[in-house]
């Protein structure tokens, strides 16, 4: 019993020696090169079979390879949203159009999209000039979980919260 505990011990060790050289971005380096040979005593390494030994590294060679694709794939993600003016944004603009027709808008009015969307006006009132019917609206992320309702470029943006 005492030794399945010192191999999960050390397996958990390894796991974390692991994370932190592909956080790194260093070749794996064995297990038994990491730790001192106190170290591989206390956690029961210097227990276990050559066989033993080299599907342990085996287990932590696989596990810091996807370590280290998921944290480049998540640098390059945030690269692209690196940007000072992004800071807070977490998704995408939402583009499709408004269903019926819009001729003004003021707090508590709902907006209903043809992808199912409804949002509803927190801030911002505008009367049109003309009615609108079934115009193409994206819905703009801002910081902080805002988000603004642009039905043309060159008009005021109302805040609106999803309400479905």
């Amino acid at each position: 019993m005492r030794g399945k505990m010192n191999f999960v011990l050390a397996l958990a060790f390894a796991f974390a020696f692991a994370s932190l050289a592909a956080i790194a971005g260093q070749a794996y380096v064995s297990i038994e090169q990491r730790l001192t040979a106190e170290q591989r005593h206390a956690t029961g390494l210097d227990t276990l079979s050559p066989a033993q030994l080299e599907l342990l590294n085996s287990l932590l060679r696989e596990e810091s390879v996807k370590i280290e694709k998921t944290a480049k794939a998540e640098v390059s993600h945030d690269d692209s949203k690196s940007h000072a003016w992004s800071i807070g944004l977490d998704t995408d603009p939402i583009k499709s159009r408004l269903v019926g027709s819009i001729s003004e808008w003021s707090p508590g009015t709902v907006f209903v999209l043809e992808n199912g969307q409804q949002w509803k006006v927190l801030k911002g009132s505008v009367k049109l000039r003309k009615t609108l019917q079934s115009p193409e609206v994206v819905v703009i992320p801002g910081i902080a979980g805002r988000w603004f309702m642009q039905v043309d470029e060159d008009m005021p943006k109302p805040r609106v919260y999803r309400i479905d």
